[in-house]
């Protein structure tokens, strides 16, 4: 009888962990961070994007308020069975132009401009070990993406809500948005193939 009652609490101790979804989170600026949110959603294993400021010290920032001293980002959401933080940072070099000391495509000022946020050691040794690929690939240019600690992330929200999404609830805007600012273009000139547009 003992051992039964143990072998079923054992059990039941068991069954919300196979319920536990196993997720990870990665911060990166790019950007518009319709792009990016637009981008990484297509990426196998990621589970949601959402768009919002970090690096700044200011507290609450929004988008048409005051945001000085933060990037654009997006918290990325991924499941590190289907996708790891190596490829998740790969796929992220040739989404944006990585020579850009001015900001992202037509978006140009502090705000726009591209960086990975760090939350540990591990983190940064990947993050260096893939910008050095990039170096690499490219000896004659300057890479000016940045890795940074990881500082609080402030999703958009509130009246600014609309920004979340915004590709998938004005899909026309978006597009005319992203072609214009010559995104696409940039990237097929800087990755060719690799580019995933």
């Amino acid at each position: 009888m003992k051992n039964t009652l143990a072998l079923m609490t054992l059990a039941a101790s068991l069954v919300p962990l196979s319920f536990h979804a196993v997720a990870d989170k990665a911060i990166l600026a790019g950007g518009c961070f319709w792009c990016m949110e637009s981008d990484f959603e297509q990426l196998e294993g990621v589970t949601d994007v959402i768009s919002g400021f970090t690096g700044g010290d200011l507290k609450n920032p929004t988008y048409n308020g005051n945001h000085d001293g933060h990037f654009e980002a997006v918290e990325i959401t991924y499941d590190p069975n289907k996708v790891s933080y190596k490829a998740l940072l790969d796929y992220y070099w040739v989404n944006i132009d990585p020579f850009d000391d001015k900001g992202q495509f037509c978006d140009k000022g502090t705000s726009y401009l591209s960086a990975i946020f760090v939350a540990n050691d591990e983190e940064r040794q990947i993050a260096e070990q893939t910008k050095r690929a990039v170096e690499k690939q490219f000896p004659n240019k300057k890479v000016v993406t940045p890795i940074l600690a990881s500082s609080i992330f402030y999703p958009i929200k509130g009246d600014e809500i609309y920004h979340q999404d915004f590709y998938k609830k004005s899909p026309l805007r978006y597009k005319v948005y992203r072609w214009n600012c010559g995104r696409d273009a940039r990237l097929k000139e800087v990755w060719g193939e690799k580019a995933t547009h």
